[in-house]
């Protein structure tokens, strides 16, 4: 028997060996790209477009060394509009139907050209952010390049399959021109158009948007996600410690409270869109705490997300104090309150603080209850008393309509990723801060 048992000792440590093994690998296999693809966000080769950006629009960066990097990066982009300016001297001497087909190639190459070193000196200031600047990043840049030096094409040779895109060299349209050394020179000295370096842009979190982040930091969104976190266990924490208390300190086990606890586990397993719908229908349309969405309303609602967890975690807690405690301290003749809140919650505490990691980190990554009651895909970060009436950006809706709704989505990649890597870090820097006080708390408990 003994023999047994030890053998199955073994196997059941195997066993949570190998799960713990497999978890380790999960775990790594899920954060390993976000890492390293989130990262790009803030360490890059920006280029001098960039750093001019920074300049102009963040008063950011060395104002001479920044224009003598403009100047000769106009010196080498130099050659490319003196040949655009050749070739344009050329179609006014050709003949219409010649004119007119290199018309329409010559406009899809300035915007590409456009593009990728921004739009050209001495014309016309666009409005928008984006169309001002060339590409910011060297990465993108050579996306860009490609766009310039290639035109996709189908082909449709083989009727058994779909059309197969294909990269058609674009200097074959303007072969025999003055604009074909055009190409191999953009190609050869893009270097030197753009002077890209290694850049940390530290900025990324501390920076609100420019030109619905296409360019700029996640400032607003972080912030947003911090008031909402922060606002739900305000509302949470004491409900659900109270409820917890009285479950457990005030009730005797009947069939209203065994309903209650019914209630409270059917309440952790409603999907959150519901409680989106809810916040929306109660909070804001019938207490009408705000106007339209807010972060108090936003807040509430996930309050009403995390409390049963908290609720659940925090009656665990308060049923592991020994009773001989709630003995000592009823003997000596304290009430039953003044034995709850000096003796049963201080030894509850570590599991109760437990319950609310937990919560911060599920409150801090939900994107359904916030789409209807708190958050908004553009805005400025909110003042404390803001808070009470105005909507913010938050870091799990914007990741979402960034991935999927922006319309320059494949570009801002970068960005998505960042906002993701900086949603992990600040749910974790969140958790271990909760997981610091609570060893903190027990070691006073302790000793």
């Amino acid at each position: 028997m003994t023999g047994t048992r030890k053998i199955l000792d073994r196997y059941f440590t195997a066993i949570g060996a190998v799960s713990i093994l497999l978890m380790a690998v999960a775990l790594v296999a899920l954060l390993a790209p976000i890492a390293f693809r989130g990262v790009q966000a803030f360490v890059f080769r920006g280029t001098v477009e960039h750093r001019l950006l920074q300049l102009e629009k963040l008063e950011r960066g060395n104002r001479m060394r920044i224009e003598d990097e403009v100047g000769a990066a106009a010196e080498a982009r130099q050659p490319v509009y003196a040949m655009l300016d050749a070739f344009a001297a050329e179609l006014g001497d050709m003949g219409f139907v010649e004119r007119r087909k290199y018309q329409e190639a010559l406009e899809e190459l300035e915007d590409a050209l456009s593009r990728l070193l921004g739009p050209r000196p001495g014309g016309v200031r666009p409005a928008l952010v984006r169309d001002q600047y060339g590409q910011t990043r060297w990465d993108r840049a050579r996306a860009a390049l490609h766009e310039v030096l290639y035109v996709q094409e189908y082909d449709y040779s083989d009727p058994t399959r779909m059309g197969q895109a294909v990269d058609v060299p674009r200097q074959a349209d303007f072969a025999g021109t003055s604009l074909e050394p055009l190409f191999p020179y953009i190609e050869e000295n893009l270097e030197s158009m753009l002077r890209p370096r290694w850049t940390f842009y530290w900025g990324f979190v501390t920076d609100t948007a420019i030109d619905a982040h296409i360019f700029g930091g996640i400032w607003a969104e972080v912030l947003g996600t911090i008031y909402l976190t922060l606002g739900a266990m305000l509302f949470a924490v004491p409900m659900g410690v109270i409820a917890a208390i009285y479950l457990v300190e005030y009730t005797k086990e009947n069939r209203l409270v065994a309903l209650l606890r019914v209630c409270i586990s059917t309440l952790a397993g409603v999907p959150s869109i519901v409680f989106g719908l809810f916040g929306l229908a109660f909070f804001v349309n019938t207490l009408h705490v705000s106007e339209s969405k807010s972060v108090l309303a936003g807040s509430l609602t996930l309050a009403l997300l995390v409390l049963p967890t908290i609720i659940r975690a925090s009656e665990e807690a308060i049923r592991a104090v020994p009773d001989t405690y709630r003995e000592a301290s009823l003997g000596l003749g304290a009430s039953r309150w003044r034995t709850v809140s000096t003796v049963i919650l201080p030894a509850a505490l570590p599991g109760i603080l437990t319950g609310i990691v937990i919560s911060m980190g599920r409150a801090a990554g939900e994107t359904a209850p916030i789409i209807f009651t708190a958050a908004v895909s553009v805005g400025k970060p909110l003042g404390l008393w803001d808070t009470l009436s105005e909507a913010t950006p938050a870091l799990p809706w914007n990741i979402y309509n960034l991935c999927t709704e922006h319309e320059a989505a494949e570009a801002i990649r970068h960005v998505q990723f960042g906002m993701v890597f900086t949603l992990v870090g600040l749910v974790l820097l969140l958790n271990v801060s909760a997981i610091v006080l609570r060893a903190r708390v027990s070691k006073r408990l302790k000793g």
